[in-house]
């Protein structure tokens, strides 16, 4: 079954925001800022690009040396540190006290350093940067490994084989080259035990993590469903107000993402609540403990819409694309998994694993001009990737 999904672990990844940030570095003074969560692989990605800048200075934030130089405001500290380097790399900015205020005194200062600097929480990250470094930087975002550069390592046929994998282990890199189930489970535990929470619960203040993963695993059994934070509350003990700051956190921390209903009548269409997804589906299985095959799951339409969004997503965001994303539903129980409302227009999908299916004639009623289509195993690659042809 894993035979050629096994193939990807003999080679490292090319990552497509890799030749954006390059030409970055080479054409502009601006501060790159790249985001993602733990164990994504930022800081591979920052050290091939490092290999074009041999005089780099690599630091890790994580180390009090190097946290005192860079939070102290004080630009002859870290003109000592720096020297003649003509590259300055920070891993986990995010714990750095003041990092943007700091950055902006080394960009106006040494206008001539190139600064890279990776943050594994982007709430933190962002308030210590958006303000000091405005008009200053360019961000990137960093996921999962992408159909796309699946795609690009291999071939469209190799990865429409390695679809079930997919669903059940996810795609953070060192799952992807792991051999055999075992191992690639044993490395979910770690990467979500290790790391999935580590700055949540660091940099927000909630000191039990047995709440945030009991939140997650109800979110897990509800991935494709509207979901209803009063009830989750009801189930957990926890007031509305604490659920909403608990799964924005985790949106924050990169764990999980919303989808809001699209309406032009709020009376008719759902618009107040909201769907729930996983950025990876492997550490969404490893939350309930469930990696049995897909023909033995009850949950495999919602893996496979689950899926499809989240690539769609990554294309979208790789590619610079303005697209505002949604789900559509009637309070009649009509709906549509997934719209996307961009240039002007406006385009359903429908999710099948195993069929095909009709525009809803609600849509069609309410929204002639709009595009409609569904998407299922025969049309899938060019819904998540721009490689179809390869």
């Amino acid at each position: 079954m894993f035979s050629s999904f096994e193939l990807m672990r003999s080679a490292m990844f090319i990552r497509i925001i890799k030749a954006q940030i390059e030409q970055d570095l080479r054409d502009t003074n601006k501060i790159i800022i790249l985001y993602g969560p733990r164990q994504v692989g930022k800081t591979t990605l920052v050290k091939e690009l490092l290999e074009g800048y041999p005089n780099a200075l690599s630091i890790n934030a994580d180390q009090l040396l190097y946290n005192e130089v860079f939070s102290a405001r004080d630009l002859r500290k870290m003109q000592e540190l720096i020297g003649t380097k003509n590259l300055l790399f920070i891993d986990e900015a995010q714990n750095i006290r003041d990092i943007g205020i700091n950055l902006k005194i080394l960009h106006d200062e040494m206008p001539d350093l190139k600064i890279i600097a990776t943050g594994s929480s982007s709430f933190e990250l962002a308030n210590n940067i958006r303000e000091p470094l405005t008009g200053r930087t360019k961000t990137y975002r960093l996921f999962p490994i992408s159909a796309e550069e699946i795609i690009r390592h291999s071939s469209v046929f190799e990865f429409k084989n390695q679809i079930e994998p997919l669903l059940l282990y996810g795609a953070y890199p060192e799952i992807l080259r792991s051999t055999g189930v075992e191992n690639k489970i044993d490395r979910l535990d770690e990467l979500t035990s290790a790391y999935l929470y580590k700055d949540v619960l660091q940099l927000s203040g909630i000191k039990y993590a047995d709440k945030i993963r009991k939140l997650l695993q109800m979110l897990a059994l509800q991935i494709g469903s509207t979901v209803s934070l009063n009830e989750i509350g009801k189930a957990l003990g926890m007031s509305y107000e604490t659920v909403a700051n608990y799964i924005d956190l985790l949106e924050k921390g990169f764990i999980i993402f919303r989808l809001s209903g699209y309406s032009n009548n709020p009376r008719k269409e759902i618009t107040k609540m909201n769907k729930i997804y996983f950025h990876d589906l492997g550490v969404r299985n490893n939350l309930i403990n469930n990696y049995n095959p897909l023909a033995l799951r009850t949950d495999t339409g919602a893996l496979w819409e689950n899926f499809l969004i989240v690539e769609r997503m990554k294309k979208i965001k790789y590619a610079r694309e303005l697209v505002n994303s949604y789900f559509w539903r009637t309070y009649t129980g009509v709906e549509l998994d997934y719209v996307e409302e961009t240039g002007g227009m406006l385009y359903g999908f429908e999710m099948k694993w195993n069929k095909s299916a009709k525009a809803p004639a609600t849509w069609l009623e309410n929204y002639p001009n709009a595009q409609y289509a569904c998407i299922n195993r025969d049309n899938f690659v060019d819904f998540v990737s721009n490689m179809a042809n390869t």
